[in-house]
């Protein structure tokens, strides 16, 4: 896959703040549609999971504000996984403009939890490809 999954989102007035701009806990509401649109796209929906006894934790997360954003602004807001060996995996995330700018860049550490062990199960990415209809949007 050569880019990375993403969807657009129209800034919409009242996720400003009082100077116009978008609101920083916005930029993680965004971050989050992006996320659950790329696992239905990959064909895992919230049942799904929750029926095999597993959610999707954030664990971590770090936004880089780059640009402003305000009300009306079209952006792309990308979704891309980075995986490694362990229980844990990383989503790239960046909120870029219509012209190209990059209004944010987002990176998160996440996991697969066992919802009855309460616990993060040990390869996540082998759960959700054994889920997805489409695992190659997860970056395979």
């Amino acid at each position: 896959m050569n880019q990375p999954f993403s969807v657009p989102v129209t800034v919409r007035g009242y996720e400003t703040d009082v100077q116009g701009h978008l609101n920083q806990a916005v930029y993680l509401n965004y971050a989050e549609h992006a996320r659950w649109s790329l696992l239905r796209a990959a064909g895992i929906g919230q049942a799904a999971l929750v029926g095999q006894g597993v959610g999707p934790v954030a664990l971590e997360t770090t936004i880089r504000y780059r640009r402003e954003l305000l009300a009306g602004d079209e952006v792309e807001v990308t979704c891309a996984f980075e995986w490694g060996e362990g229980k844990t995996f990383r989503i790239r995330q960046t909120v870029r403009k219509a012209d190209g700018t990059v209004a944010a860049e987002i990176d998160a550490v996440g996991g697969l939890m066992d919802l009855k062990a309460r616990r993060l199960v040990p390869d996540p990415r082998a759960r959700l490809a054994a889920l997805a209809s489409d695992p190659a949007l997860f970056g395979r």
